[in-house]
């Protein structure tokens, strides 16, 4: 994912406000001509997640961790399917990203695509910043966002009629700065002032985008401040705060 991504994430997941006690979502459903929420009625590929996990040092830095982002990407594939097992959707085979993709190809396009468009719907899902074209008859926002009809590419090389896009960051604070963070907080309430130095977090997006159309049919915004993916436990609580809403049965 791109800087400008996460950036952006960050500042969407100080919006929701999101708390070290619970995790913020903005899920979203698109709707059909008739004003109804549309449902996933086909099989569906989960694309090789794009997940970093960092270290948060007492100087606010981020270190890329691999063990942890290698964990990470093994045990979230797995949970995904777990979670959606027995529902209205059926998965096929994971669709591994090839190593060196180019971006300018066809398949490497249409991942960046996502992307941006993945950015648009975080942008102006924000209250106060709809777009015109994004709303109703009514003026209420409404999900109309699509990648375009070359997403076939990628339905025919994995033969699903949508695809499961996820983007996470997830840092995890070091023990010197759990104990600045712990001090803050003490200053902070003796002096009146709600000082807090902040901790790890946990930003993610996902997407669902129909092949046959390219239309995005679901999306969702995560900000969780005690998320943690390291392990199978934490995976599966992410993934279920992940796929809110997921119009599936």
């Amino acid at each position: 994912m791109n800087t400008r991504f996460f950036a952006f994430a960050t500042l969407i997941a100080l919006a929701l406000g999101a708390t070290s006690a619970t995790a913020a979502t903005r899920a979203r459903v698109a709707t059909d001509d008739s004003g109804n929420q549309v449902k996933i009625d086909g099989n569906m590929v989960l694309v090789e997640p794009d997940i970093e996990l960092y270290l948060l040092t007492a100087g606010g830095l981020t270190e890329p961790r691999k063990e942890w982002s290698d964990a990470a990407r093994r045990l979230y594939p797995a949970e995904v399917h777990a979670q959606l097992q027995g529902k209205s959707v059926v998965l096929v085979p994971d669709y591994d990203i090839p190593d060196g993709l180019d971006p300018t190809s066809q398949l490497g396009q249409i991942i960046r695509l996502n992307q941006a468009v993945a950015v648009s719907i975080s942008q102006y899902s924000v209250p106060g910043s709809v777009l015109a074209t994004k709303k109703d008859a009514k003026g209420k926002p409404r999900m109309d966002w699509s990648l375009g009809p070359g997403v076939s590419a990628l339905r025919e090389q994995t033969g699903a009629d949508y695809a499961l896009f996820t983007y996470v960051r997830d840092s995890y604070a070091s023990g010197g700065r759990t104990a600045l963070r712990v001090f803050g907080l003490l200053m902070g309430a003796a002096m009146g002032t709600g000082l807090d130095i902040g901790g790890g977090v946990q930003l993610g997006v996902a997407t669902v985008v129909d092949l046959r159309t390219g239309q995005v049919v679901w999306y969702n915004l995560l900000a969780n401040q005690s998320g943690d993916l390291r392990d199978q436990k934490g995976a599966a609580k992410t993934v279920q705060q992940m796929l809110q809403k997921l119009p599936v049965k």
